[in-house]
Protein backbone atom coordinates (compact mmCIF):
# COMPACT_ATOMS: atom_id res chain seq x y z
CA UNK A 1 0.00 0.00 0.00
CA UNK A 2 1.61 3.58 -0.47
CA UNK A 3 0.58 4.89 2.83
CA UNK A 4 2.62 6.18 5.57
CA UNK A 5 0.41 5.89 7.97
CA UNK A 6 -0.53 2.26 8.98
CA UNK A 7 -3.81 3.08 10.52
CA UNK A 8 -5.34 4.55 7.26
CA UNK A 9 -3.84 1.76 4.98
CA UNK A 10 -4.80 -0.58 7.75
CA UNK A 11 -9.01 0.94 7.88
CA UNK A 12 -8.85 0.57 3.91
CA UNK A 13 -8.27 -3.50 4.09
CA UNK A 14 -10.52 -3.71 7.24
CA UNK A 15 -13.17 -1.43 4.93
CA UNK A 16 -12.67 -3.44 1.41
CA UNK A 17 -12.11 -6.78 2.45
CA UNK A 18 -13.42 -7.78 5.23
CA UNK A 19 -13.55 -11.63 4.98
CA UNK A 20 -9.74 -11.83 4.11
CA UNK A 21 -8.10 -9.31 5.53
CA UNK A 22 -4.34 -8.51 4.58
CA UNK A 23 -2.00 -6.63 6.75
CA UNK A 24 -0.16 -4.18 4.52
CA UNK A 25 2.91 -3.33 3.56
CA UNK A 26 4.42 0.13 3.42
CA UNK A 27 7.57 0.51 1.48
CA UNK A 28 7.13 4.27 1.26
CA UNK A 29 7.36 4.72 4.84
CA UNK A 30 10.49 3.36 5.59
CA UNK A 31 13.79 1.57 3.52
CA UNK A 32 13.29 -1.12 6.50
CA UNK A 33 9.72 -2.07 4.92
CA UNK A 34 11.07 -2.54 1.17
CA UNK A 35 10.30 -6.01 0.52
CA UNK A 36 13.80 -7.41 0.51
CA UNK A 37 14.44 -5.38 4.00
CA UNK A 38 10.86 -6.14 5.43
CA UNK A 39 12.31 -10.05 6.54
CA UNK A 40 15.85 -9.26 6.74
CA UNK A 41 16.38 -9.09 10.36
CA UNK A 42 18.59 -11.43 11.98
CA UNK A 43 19.79 -13.05 8.98
CA UNK A 44 23.32 -13.82 9.14
CA UNK A 45 25.70 -11.29 7.99
CA UNK A 46 22.90 -8.64 6.73
CA UNK A 47 23.88 -4.87 6.76
CA UNK A 48 20.99 -1.91 5.64
CA UNK A 49 22.65 0.83 4.77
CA UNK A 50 20.62 3.72 3.52
CA UNK A 51 18.69 2.09 0.62
CA UNK A 52 21.27 -0.55 0.38
CA UNK A 53 20.76 -4.31 1.75
CA UNK A 54 23.85 -6.68 1.58
CA UNK A 55 25.25 -9.61 2.87
CA UNK A 56 28.43 -8.96 4.44
CA UNK A 57 30.70 -12.05 3.73
CA UNK A 58 33.87 -10.61 5.01
CA UNK A 59 32.65 -10.97 8.55
CA UNK A 60 32.94 -14.56 10.21
CA UNK A 61 29.28 -15.73 9.46
CA UNK A 62 30.03 -19.57 11.28
CA UNK A 63 28.61 -18.46 14.75
CA UNK A 64 25.31 -16.56 13.55
CA UNK A 65 25.17 -19.58 10.85
CA UNK A 66 25.04 -22.25 14.14
CA UNK A 67 22.57 -19.65 15.67
CA UNK A 68 19.90 -19.66 12.87
CA UNK A 69 20.32 -23.68 12.60
CA UNK A 70 19.97 -24.27 15.93
CA UNK A 71 16.73 -22.06 16.32
CA UNK A 72 15.46 -23.68 12.99
CA UNK A 73 16.24 -27.04 14.85
CA UNK A 74 14.25 -26.29 17.74
CA UNK A 75 11.13 -24.33 15.75
CA UNK A 76 12.26 -20.73 18.02
CA UNK A 77 9.89 -18.88 16.06
CA UNK A 78 10.29 -16.05 18.33
CA UNK A 79 13.40 -15.61 17.82
CA UNK A 80 12.77 -14.33 13.95
CA UNK A 81 9.64 -11.94 15.22
CA UNK A 82 8.77 -9.10 12.55
CA UNK A 83 9.91 -5.90 14.40
CA UNK A 84 7.31 -2.55 14.07
CA UNK A 85 10.11 -0.64 12.31
CA UNK A 86 9.97 -3.62 9.98
CA UNK A 87 6.90 -3.92 9.31
CA UNK A 88 3.97 -1.09 11.25
CA UNK A 89 1.30 -1.94 9.17
CA UNK A 90 1.14 -6.07 10.36
CA UNK A 91 1.57 -4.66 14.31
CA UNK A 92 -1.30 -2.13 13.56
CA UNK A 93 -3.54 -5.02 12.14
CA UNK A 94 -2.69 -7.16 15.12
CA UNK A 95 -3.87 -4.49 17.21
CA UNK A 96 -7.18 -4.07 15.03
CA UNK A 97 -10.77 -5.45 15.71
CA UNK A 98 -11.67 -7.56 12.95
CA UNK A 99 -14.54 -9.21 13.73
CA UNK A 100 -14.23 -12.84 13.02
CA UNK A 101 -12.83 -12.94 9.57
CA UNK A 102 -12.73 -15.99 7.49
CA UNK A 103 -8.95 -16.17 7.63
CA UNK A 104 -6.21 -13.39 7.29
CA UNK A 105 -3.72 -13.40 4.88
CA UNK A 106 0.37 -12.50 5.53
CA UNK A 107 3.60 -12.66 3.20
CA UNK A 108 6.97 -13.20 3.24
CA UNK A 109 9.54 -12.38 -0.05
CA UNK A 110 10.16 -15.26 -1.65
CA UNK A 111 13.79 -17.08 -1.13
CA UNK A 112 14.27 -16.83 -4.77
CA UNK A 113 13.24 -13.06 -4.98
CA UNK A 114 15.48 -12.32 -1.76
CA UNK A 115 18.45 -14.53 -2.87
CA UNK A 116 18.67 -13.01 -6.81
CA UNK A 117 18.12 -9.50 -5.24
CA UNK A 118 20.39 -9.22 -2.10
CA UNK A 119 23.98 -9.58 -2.64
CA UNK A 120 27.05 -10.11 -0.41
CA UNK A 121 29.93 -7.61 -0.44
CA UNK A 122 30.71 -7.92 -3.90
CA UNK A 123 27.31 -7.25 -5.47
CA UNK A 124 27.22 -11.17 -5.94
CA UNK A 125 23.55 -12.81 -5.28
CA UNK A 126 23.49 -14.36 -2.31
CA UNK A 127 21.64 -17.40 -4.17
CA UNK A 128 24.59 -18.61 -5.83
CA UNK A 129 26.69 -19.21 -2.71
CA UNK A 130 25.08 -22.77 -1.56
CA UNK A 131 25.31 -22.39 2.33
CA UNK A 132 23.71 -18.77 2.44
CA UNK A 133 20.75 -19.94 0.30
CA UNK A 134 20.33 -22.63 2.20
CA UNK A 135 20.28 -20.99 5.16
CA UNK A 136 18.26 -18.03 3.68
CA UNK A 137 15.21 -20.96 2.77
CA UNK A 138 15.12 -21.52 6.79
CA UNK A 139 15.49 -17.83 7.78
CA UNK A 140 12.10 -17.08 6.00
CA UNK A 141 10.62 -20.73 6.95
CA UNK A 142 11.08 -19.15 10.80
CA UNK A 143 9.81 -15.57 9.70
CA UNK A 144 6.62 -17.31 7.58
CA UNK A 145 5.74 -19.58 11.09
CA UNK A 146 6.18 -16.87 13.70
CA UNK A 147 4.17 -14.49 11.23
CA UNK A 148 1.22 -17.27 11.16
CA UNK A 149 1.30 -17.77 14.63
CA UNK A 150 0.51 -14.14 15.47
CA UNK A 151 -2.02 -14.12 12.70
CA UNK A 152 -4.35 -17.08 14.07
CA UNK A 153 -5.31 -14.73 17.21
CA UNK A 154 -6.97 -13.04 14.43
CA UNK A 155 -8.25 -16.00 12.74
CA UNK A 156 -7.63 -19.51 13.28
CA UNK A 157 -7.43 -19.94 8.80
CA UNK A 158 -4.52 -18.59 7.98
CA UNK A 159 -3.15 -17.61 4.24
CA UNK A 160 0.56 -17.02 4.48
CA UNK A 161 2.11 -15.66 0.45
CA UNK A 162 5.62 -16.40 -0.85
CA UNK A 163 5.82 -12.89 -3.02
CA UNK A 164 8.00 -14.31 -6.15
CA UNK A 165 8.34 -11.76 -8.72
CA UNK A 166 12.04 -13.28 -9.66
CA UNK A 167 9.92 -16.36 -11.37
CA UNK A 168 9.91 -14.33 -14.13
CA UNK A 169 13.80 -14.36 -14.82
CA UNK A 170 13.72 -18.30 -14.21
CA UNK A 171 14.94 -19.79 -17.54
CA UNK A 172 16.52 -16.46 -18.93
CA UNK A 173 20.35 -16.38 -19.73
CA UNK A 174 20.40 -13.94 -16.48
CA UNK A 175 19.44 -16.65 -14.17
CA UNK A 176 21.21 -19.93 -13.60
CA UNK A 177 19.01 -21.75 -11.12
CA UNK A 178 17.21 -25.32 -12.04
CA UNK A 179 13.48 -26.40 -11.36
CA UNK A 180 15.08 -28.40 -8.51
CA UNK A 181 16.78 -25.88 -6.83
CA UNK A 182 13.70 -23.48 -7.49
CA UNK A 183 11.38 -26.25 -5.93
CA UNK A 184 13.51 -27.07 -3.06
CA UNK A 185 13.80 -22.95 -1.41
CA UNK A 186 10.12 -22.68 -1.98
CA UNK A 187 9.29 -26.56 -0.14
CA UNK A 188 11.47 -25.10 2.39
CA UNK A 189 9.92 -21.99 3.37
CA UNK A 190 6.11 -23.83 2.85
CA UNK A 191 7.64 -26.56 5.51
CA UNK A 192 7.53 -23.40 8.06
CA UNK A 193 3.84 -22.74 7.02
CA UNK A 194 0.64 -25.09 8.74
CA UNK A 195 -2.02 -22.98 7.06
CA UNK A 196 -2.59 -22.30 3.38
CA UNK A 197 0.52 -21.88 1.35
CA UNK A 198 0.10 -19.23 -1.67
CA UNK A 199 2.64 -18.21 -3.81
CA UNK A 200 2.24 -15.09 -6.06
CA UNK A 201 4.10 -13.67 -9.23
CA UNK A 202 3.55 -10.67 -11.12
CA UNK A 203 4.61 -11.58 -14.47
CA UNK A 204 5.60 -14.59 -16.70
CA UNK A 205 6.70 -17.98 -15.68
CA UNK A 206 6.84 -21.34 -16.29
CA UNK A 207 4.05 -22.42 -14.01
CA UNK A 208 4.50 -25.68 -14.26
CA UNK A 209 7.47 -25.13 -11.92
CA UNK A 210 5.23 -23.71 -9.09
CA UNK A 211 2.01 -25.71 -9.70
CA UNK A 212 4.34 -29.08 -9.06
CA UNK A 213 4.80 -27.84 -5.08
CA UNK A 214 2.43 -28.06 -2.24
CA UNK A 215 0.76 -24.91 -2.58
CA UNK A 216 -2.52 -24.14 -1.92
CA UNK A 217 -2.82 -20.74 -3.82
CA UNK A 218 -1.28 -19.51 -6.96
CA UNK A 219 -1.72 -15.81 -7.31
CA UNK A 220 -0.78 -14.05 -10.41
CA UNK A 221 -1.19 -11.20 -12.81
CA UNK A 222 -4.39 -12.24 -14.21
CA UNK A 223 -4.72 -8.52 -15.94
CA UNK A 224 -1.89 -8.72 -17.84
CA UNK A 225 -0.32 -12.28 -18.38
CA UNK A 226 -3.89 -14.49 -18.02
CA UNK A 227 -2.90 -16.06 -21.71
CA UNK A 228 0.27 -17.31 -19.81
CA UNK A 229 -1.59 -19.85 -17.82
CA UNK A 230 -3.60 -21.19 -20.52
CA UNK A 231 -0.51 -22.68 -21.60
CA UNK A 232 -0.64 -25.57 -18.84
CA UNK A 233 -4.08 -26.79 -18.73
CA UNK A 234 -2.71 -30.55 -17.41
CA UNK A 235 -0.98 -28.58 -14.70
CA UNK A 236 -3.80 -26.13 -13.84
CA UNK A 237 -6.74 -29.40 -13.94
CA UNK A 238 -4.35 -31.50 -11.36
CA UNK A 239 -3.89 -28.11 -8.77
CA UNK A 240 -7.67 -27.83 -8.84
CA UNK A 241 -8.57 -31.31 -8.73
CA UNK A 242 -6.29 -31.50 -5.38
CA UNK A 243 -8.43 -28.83 -4.08
CA UNK A 244 -5.57 -26.01 -5.11
CA UNK A 245 -7.29 -22.07 -5.79
CA UNK A 246 -6.41 -19.35 -7.88
CA UNK A 247 -6.29 -15.76 -7.48
CA UNK A 248 -6.59 -13.89 -10.16
CA UNK A 249 -5.08 -10.67 -9.87
CA UNK A 250 -7.65 -9.07 -12.12
CA UNK A 251 -7.62 -5.82 -10.69
CA UNK A 252 -4.95 -3.27 -12.37
CA UNK A 253 -1.58 -1.77 -10.31
CA UNK A 254 -0.85 0.54 -13.02
CA UNK A 255 -2.96 3.92 -12.42
CA UNK A 256 -3.50 4.85 -16.12
CA UNK A 257 -5.05 1.35 -16.56
CA UNK A 258 -7.40 1.48 -13.40
CA UNK A 259 -8.77 4.97 -14.73
CA UNK A 260 -10.31 2.99 -17.37
CA UNK A 261 -11.90 0.06 -15.74
CA UNK A 262 -14.98 -0.32 -13.89
CA UNK A 263 -16.74 -3.40 -12.13
CA UNK A 264 -17.89 -4.97 -15.53
CA UNK A 265 -14.93 -4.19 -17.21
CA UNK A 266 -13.21 -6.49 -14.95
CA UNK A 267 -15.71 -9.24 -14.71
CA UNK A 268 -15.90 -9.35 -18.57
CA UNK A 269 -11.68 -9.63 -18.52
CA UNK A 270 -12.30 -12.42 -15.86
CA UNK A 271 -15.05 -14.79 -17.56
CA UNK A 272 -12.46 -14.23 -20.51
CA UNK A 273 -9.52 -15.61 -18.82
CA UNK A 274 -11.58 -18.66 -17.06
CA UNK A 275 -13.59 -19.36 -20.42
CA UNK A 276 -9.77 -20.39 -22.17
CA UNK A 277 -9.06 -22.31 -19.62
CA UNK A 278 -12.30 -24.18 -19.95
CA UNK A 279 -11.98 -24.59 -24.00
CA UNK A 280 -8.55 -26.15 -23.06
CA UNK A 281 -10.37 -28.98 -21.02
CA UNK A 282 -10.28 -27.20 -17.47
CA UNK A 283 -13.47 -27.71 -15.35
CA UNK A 284 -15.44 -24.44 -15.36
CA UNK A 285 -17.04 -25.35 -12.25
CA UNK A 286 -13.57 -25.63 -10.36
CA UNK A 287 -12.15 -22.39 -11.89
CA UNK A 288 -15.44 -20.69 -10.41
CA UNK A 289 -15.60 -22.20 -7.39
CA UNK A 290 -11.69 -22.54 -6.58
CA UNK A 291 -11.20 -18.42 -6.60
CA UNK A 292 -9.94 -15.73 -5.34
CA UNK A 293 -9.94 -12.29 -6.97
CA UNK A 294 -6.93 -10.06 -6.27
CA UNK A 295 -5.16 -7.04 -7.44
CA UNK A 296 -2.37 -8.03 -9.71
CA UNK A 297 0.11 -7.03 -7.76
CA UNK A 298 1.26 -4.41 -5.14
CA UNK A 299 -0.38 -1.66 -4.66
CA UNK A 300 2.71 1.10 -3.48
CA UNK A 301 3.43 2.50 -6.45
CA UNK A 302 0.08 4.08 -6.75
CA UNK A 303 -1.43 7.27 -4.99
CA UNK A 304 -3.42 6.87 -1.77
CA UNK A 305 -6.86 7.52 -4.08
CA UNK A 306 -5.79 5.15 -6.73
CA UNK A 307 -5.17 2.17 -4.00
CA UNK A 308 -8.56 2.97 -2.65
CA UNK A 309 -10.50 2.68 -5.97
CA UNK A 310 -8.51 -0.31 -6.68
CA UNK A 311 -9.65 -1.74 -3.27
CA UNK A 312 -13.37 -0.78 -3.98
CA UNK A 313 -12.98 -2.28 -7.56
CA UNK A 314 -12.00 -5.18 -6.24
CA UNK A 315 -14.61 -5.38 -3.47
CA UNK A 316 -17.40 -4.99 -6.69
CA UNK A 317 -15.81 -7.29 -8.88
CA UNK A 318 -15.99 -10.36 -5.75
CA UNK A 319 -19.91 -9.11 -5.05
CA UNK A 320 -20.65 -8.98 -8.91
CA UNK A 321 -18.47 -12.46 -9.54
CA UNK A 322 -20.60 -14.48 -6.66
CA UNK A 323 -24.27 -13.54 -7.92
CA UNK A 324 -22.84 -14.56 -11.39
CA UNK A 325 -21.38 -17.68 -10.63
CA UNK A 326 -21.54 -18.98 -6.94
Amino acid sequence: MPHTDPKEACSLVARFLPEIPAWPQLPKRSFLENMYAQFSDGFPGVVIEGDRIYVDCAKDLEKPLEQLYAYYLENKVEKYAISPDHAAGLHEFLKMELGAPFATKGQVTGPVTWGLTVTDENRRPVLYDDTLADALAKHLHLKAAWQERELKAISPNTIIFVDEPYMASIGSAFVSLTREQVTSLLEEVFSGISGLKGIHCCGNTDWSILLSTPLDILSFDAYNYSYTIVLYPEEVKAFLERGGVIAWGIVPHDEQDLKGEIVKSLIDRLEEAIGALNRKGVSFRLLTEQCLVTPSCGLGSLSEEAAAWALELLAGVSKEFRKRHV
